[in-house]
């Protein structure tokens, strides 16, 4: 199975920005999602664009665009066959187009021919336009100091139904049930995906594929990651790159202590080497902070070093966002139903992959869009309601965000969110020992060797 990487949108390689076109205006409004998706792709450049085809032989009776636009509705719309999408061709009431009079079979050949640098492409072209749509809205308040605040994972894609024909016979736990992964960056402030990759392999290990994801990411950065990429060479490494990063603390990880920002119990602040013995040690000095809440004892790395730019509470504070991958995920595998796969061709999973994902980033950046002009946190608004009501209202002529917005309280589409909210404690700057001006913060490093999960990837797009 091939992997298809896409940078930060506005550095996505091909994609020109959009030029104004209107839409005919006998077309009807069917719905926020799908009109911003047909005013997109119609702004984009056609096929054989400027009249001359270039290719040998007669021009294709059905256009790329009209092809993947068709292929995003039917993911939209909930259809889980390949079938849905020649259905939605071949009919004549799609948007703008018009009747494409072609087979199921020629839809199925022209899906596998084509791969998924179209769909890719089409990605990056909508998250550029939604990047600029949602700047009134992005959320300053987290990290102000950082250029931006992503989260760092990975998440396995789920075992493929076995209903489909090809795979019938195929028995349970074998690896061909299992699509790999999707690992990237999510945009916290903008609840937007900033890059991501398709990993064949699902037993990978995640730092196999780290570095490349930070690729294009801003210096000065803060980048939130889970325990999978604890190691002294990868905090190491980012801070050589001039990236912030904030980690949980790996149990029984040696350390010694260098500086005491502030200590009372079991509320600790203070500057740790990473690595107590010669066989394993960190370069760059980091920043060791715990505290008790409860039963719960919580514990977090940091290489940002100063306690009055990022304060103890918002440490923790940060670190719990890194959830916003999670429920990204939750979105794309349970409400988009990419569990659902419509084949067990590689290509076409991963053209079901991309076109989930482009349709993801659209109801993320509707919720988004929703909280902003509501005033409320982003999370107050249900993206499972949002998933289930938009197109309702957008079939019986109702704008599905002037919905949502004016009369959300009252139907409870905005509701009190049942995100657990972190406590901790909040230290006097008055008590906070300054660090000593001479303090050694960076040694020669010397790292333990461990074995990754090799990576065989292809890259498309």
């Amino acid at each position: 199975m091939k992997t298809a990487v896409v940078g930060p949108p506005q550095a996505c390689p091909g994609v020109t920005s959009p030029q104004s076109s209107a839409l005919p205006e006998t077309e009807k409004v069917v719905g926020e999602i799908e009109s911003f998706l047909r005013e997109t792709i119609s702004q984009m450049e056609p096929d054989g664009a400027g009249g001359h085809w270039r290719a040998p032989g007669r021009p294709q009776v059905l256009p790329s665009l009209a092809l993947w636009a068709g292929m995003l509705v039917c993911v939209l719309r909930g259809f889980t066959s390949q079938l849905a999408v020649w259905r939605l061709l071949n009919q004549g009431q799609f948007w703008f187009y018009p009747r494409f009079p072609v087979g199921d079979q020629a839809v199925y050949n022209r899906l596998e021919r084509e791969g998924v640098a179209p769909l890719v492409k089409l990605f990056c072209q909508i998250s550029l336009v939604l990047r600029e749509r949602l700047e009134p809205f992005v959320d300053l308040t987290l990290a102000p100091f950082a250029r931006e605040v992503v989260a760092l994972d990975e998440s396995a894609l789920e075992q493929v139904a076995r209903h489909l024909p090809a795979l019938r016979e195929v028995p349970r736990g074998d690896n061909r049930l299992l699509p790999g992964k999707i690992a990237g960056l999510f945009d916290i402030r903008r609840q937007q995906w900033w890059k991501v990759e398709h990993i064949e392999n699902p037993d990978q290990n995640e730092k196999v594929a780290a570095r490349g994801l930070l690729a294009g990411l801003c210096k000065g950065s803060l980048i939130l990651a889970d325990l999978g990429y604890f190691a002294f060479a990868w905090f190491d490494y980012l801070t050589d790159q001039g990236y912030y990063w904030v980690s949980r603390f790996r149990a029984k990880t040696s350390y010694s202590i260098l500086h005491v920002y502030y200590q009372r119990g079991e509320v600790f602040d203070g500057i740790i080497w990473l690595g107590a013995y010669r066989a394993d040690m960190g370069a760059h000095a980091v920043r060791l902070i715990r505290f008790r809440v409860g039963t719960s004892l919580y514990t977090y790395l940091t290489n940002v070093l100063d306690p009055e730019l990022l304060p103890m509470l918002e440490i923790a504070r940060l670190y719990a966002r890194r959830w916003d991958f999670e429920l990204a995920m939750k979105l794309i595998k349970r409400h988009l139903k990419l569990s659902l796969l419509w084949s067990a061709k590689d290509v076409v999973v991963l053209q079901q992959v991309w076109a989930v994902l482009t349709i993801s980033q659209i109801l993320q950046a509707l919720q988004m869009e929703i909280a902003g002009r509501a005033g409320v946190d982003v999370f107050e608004v249900s993206m499972e309601l949002l998933v289930q009501y938009a197109p309702q209202y957008a079939y019986t002529g109702q704008n599905p965000v002037d919905v949502f917005v004016n009369q959300g309280r009252e139907l409870r589409f905005i509701r009190p969110s049942t995100r657990t909210v972190i406590q901790g404690p909040a230290i006097d700057p008055s008590e906070i020992v300054p660090l000593p001006p001479d303090l050694v913060l960076v040694r020669k490093p010397r790292y333990a060797q461990r074995k990754c999960g090799s990576r065989k990837t292809t890259t498309a797009g």
